[in-house]
């Protein structure tokens, strides 16, 4: 893996956590004007038509195809549109002022959910290296949010369903982040676009049947009071967020690119520190630990990659490059 590759990698997975740290406190305010089955739906809409534009554009009306993958890509996008936004803002509305806080503590067992699907489905067993970076990263995003109170973890007792909602959701994001690699030949653009537009569609219908059952419409007077976090909502975390962090996962692979998830919580801090707190022992200690970890897995992985590659032949280090 050459060095450019892996630093634009990594920016790119930045770029794509930082915007999804700031999605919680911006979703938050906007949740109390609309649900979370219409948030997700008309933001991730709004996200299709851009990125559809986008792929017309640039590739051409033949890259809509789905070259005989359509289940495999109506799945992924169903696991990252549908499955992880409707369940992790559902549960993050239900938690009310806390679901800040607890979304972000989910999104950092990201790496771990990875690993023990690599491990169990597919026998890929983590280099030693990668298992302790992620491990550190986790415990330093813990003690951000938390400001070294573990006894805020056990209060999460009463509140088992929403806490299941996200992380199932947060499973269904790894799911469609390991998916990409299954597309190799496809552009990042070309299967963020077409994921987004089969998952948004299965929004659209779930988004449906839940009106037909009751689910209030947002009026214009809503999506009005809301305008500026909805914009927000569709530029950061929603396009250039899942663009970002496709390539950036591609670049990188799913297992190294999906630490960066850990700065979600760090830059959920920094905006609650930026609106007025202030920070303390366990927060510095923290983010120096999350900091530490993505600088030591990427330097030991550009250390051991050599010795890895003459040990395998050509078709396995492809799959590792």
């Amino acid at each position: 893996m050459k060095k450019n590759q892996v630093l634009i990698g990594a920016l790119l997975c930045l770029t794509a956590s930082i915007s999804w740290g700031a999605m919680f406190p911006v979703a938050e305010r906007a949740l109390m004007y609309i649900d979370p089955f219409y948030f997700s739906f008309l933001r991730y809409l709004a996200v299709s038509v851009i990125l559809g534009i986008l792929l017309l554009i640039k590739e051409g009306k033949n890259s809509f195809s789905l070259e005989g993958k359509g289940k495999k890509l109506l799945f992924f996008g169903t696991m990252a549109f549908t499955v992880y936004n409707f369940l992790i803002f559902a549960g993050q509305d239900l938690l009310g002022h806390n679901g800040v806080i607890v979304a972000s503590i989910m999104e950092s067992l990201m790496p771990m959910i990875s690993i023990l699907i690599m491990w169990v489905f597919k026998n890929a067993r983590p280099m030693k290296y990668t298992i302790a970076s992620m491990f550190l990263a986790l415990i330093g995003a813990i003690l951000v949010i938390t400001n070294g109170n573990l006894s805020f973890v056990f209060l999460l007792k009463d509140s088992i369903l929403p806490i299941l909602f996200i992380l199932i959701g947060v499973i269904g994001w790894v799911i469609y982040t390991m998916g990409g690699n299954q597309f190799n030949g496809w552009s990042t653009l070309r299967y963020s676009t077409l994921t987004c537009i089969l998952g948004t569609a299965v929004s659209a219908i779930i988004t449906f049947l839940a009106t037909a059952m009751g689910l209030s419409v947002p009026t214009a007077e809503v999506m009005q009071s809301i305008y500026g976090e909805m914009i927000f909502m569709i530029i950061f975390p929603g396009a250039i967020a899942l663009l970002s962090w496709n390539l950036g996962i591609k670049l990188l692979t799913p297992i190294n690119g999906i630490l960066f998830i850990n700065l979600v919580p760090i830059t959920t801090l920094v905006i609650v520190f930026i609106q007025g707190g202030s920070l303390s022992s366990f927060e510095l200690l923290g983010t120096f630990l999350v900091i530490y970890a993505l600088i030591q897995n990427n330097y030991d992985q550009r250390k051991n990659l050599p010795s890895r590659v003459e040990k395998l032949n050509p078709r396995k280090v492809e799959r590792i490059i």
